[in-house]
């Protein structure tokens, strides 16, 4: 059992379900059989800092019972979630055992939309509810929803004609929504608004005859929807090594737009490398990797200049929390690792360790971070403070089809 006293604000950001309550204070179960710990708190205070709370992810109000279905095999077998057989263990090291957490982490505003979207759609259409692809990349939060009465398919022609089918936060091509329009679909479009501008952006520069280059991984969700936009304008640049190879019509007419959640770094390298042979390419008119993704890369080069080990948390087809395994190894860290969950994480990771930093993608839950930090708390590092870099308070409305008022904004309460 971890504790947590009112002094800190950590209370707030846990789960309702796991005990605590809204105004502070409380306890959440660690795992059965473990020892009790006591966590301390520390925090590099800013003067923008944001409050935030947690807020479950997993059920809908009046939850309903999924009604059998004769569908293909979901996208997503709900996996097994890993359980430590033994308790990490608290060795000795050199020095004094602390936790720097890195803020910002976890759910961006696309993202908290995106799930949104899919609860409040089974809370007004009852389940099933079907979703193209997985709604973010996220093992937890899919297998959650699919808890829930969420049935996640390949394709729209997997999903029976008339039913209701959300549109995941990467986004689609028109051909997609198209398909749907075909069977008579209800479609619930939850592409995160950031990543509909560049599918904007590619039809604007298309309209104009411009040549895109689209920095971004060829097979992603996302570089498929805006590829689709423009098929006949859009070469994807998938790599730095690739700029230098990559051929164009006309060099005084090319464009480069990217992926929303690439490496920063990374991407402004592969620019680079494309001016040098295409000297009059052109710039996005604002930047298109998101916010998000740009703070919590910022944040975790802050924290992996001290770290030993950084630990992300997030899943492997998860664009961002990939980068930020990259951009801590990068930033200074000795090693840095990705776990979905907690019981992942290995022993021998934390031999010599004294420093450990956390951080998570924008696709996941807080509830995860907490868990990471129970179960390193009971490796011995009970020492926790958080690093802030940014604060966030941007909030997206939801689709119209969902939304309770004026502001479509009903329900939402920030971090999970």
């Amino acid at each position: 059992m971890v504790s947590f006293s009112r002094d800190t604000d950590v209370g707030a950001w846990l789960l309702e379900s796991r005990g605590c309550t809204e105004s502070g204070g409380g306890a959440w179960s660690a795992g059965s059989g473990r020892n009790v710990v006591m966590v301390s708190f520390r925090r590099r205070r800013h003067p923008g800092h944001l409050q935030r709370r947690d807020r479950s992810i997993g059920g809908v109000s009046n939850p309903v019972m999924a009604v059998p279905v004769l569908v293909p095999t979901p996208r997503v077998p709900a996996p097994r979630r890993p359980v430590r057989a033994e308790p990490l263990q608290d060795i000795p090291t050199s020095g004094h055992k602390r936790v720097l957490v890195a803020a910002p982490r976890g759910y961006c505003a696309g993202v908290d939309r995106a799930v949104l979207a899919v609860q409040k759609a089974l809370e007004r259409f009852g389940a099933p509810v079907y979703v193209r692809k997985q709604i973010v990349h996220n093992v937890h939060v899919v297998t959650e929803l699919e808890a829930a009465g969420a049935v996640f398919v390949d394709e729209v022609d997997e999903v029976p004609e008339g039913a209701h089918v959300v549109f995941s936060a990467h986004g689609v091509a028109p051909a997609v929504v198209q398909a749907a329009a075909d069977r008579g679909l209800q479609a619930i479009d939850a592409t995160c608004p950031l990543v509909t501008k560049v599918h904007r952006e590619a039809v604007r520069f298309a309209r104009g005859g411009r040549e895109i280059l689209l920095i971004g991984h060829a097979r992603h969700e996302e570089i498929e929807g805006i590829t689709g936009e423009a098929p006949e304008h859009v070469t994807v640049v998938d790599s730095p090594a690739a700029a230098d190879t990559v051929q164009v019509r006309d060099p005084a007419n090319v464009v480069w737009l990217s992926q929303t959640t690439l490496s920063v770094d990374e991407t402004m390298q592969t620019v680079r490398r494309l001016r040098e042979r295409f000297p009059l390419l052109a710039d996005p008119p604002t930047d298109d990797i998101c916010y998000a993704t740009q703070n919590r890369q910022v944040a975790i080069k802050k924290v992996a200049a001290d770290a030993d080990l950084v630990i992300v948390v997030g899943s492997a087809n998860s664009s961002n929390s990939m980068r930020l395994v990259e951009v801590a190894r990068a930033g200074g860290a000795r090693a840095a690792q990705r776990v979905d969950y907690a019981d992942e994480i290995r022993q021998e990771w934390l031999d010599g360790v004294t420093t450990v930093g956390v951080t998570s993608g924008a696709s996941v839950p807080e509830v995860l971070v907490r868990e990471v930090l129970a179960q390193l708390a009971e490796a011995g590092y009970r020492d926790v403070e958080e690093v802030h870099t940014a604060q966030e308070d941007l909030v997206f409305a939801l689709p119209k089809q969902l939304r309770d008022d004026a502001d479509g904004v009903s329900g939402r309460g920030g971090r999970r």
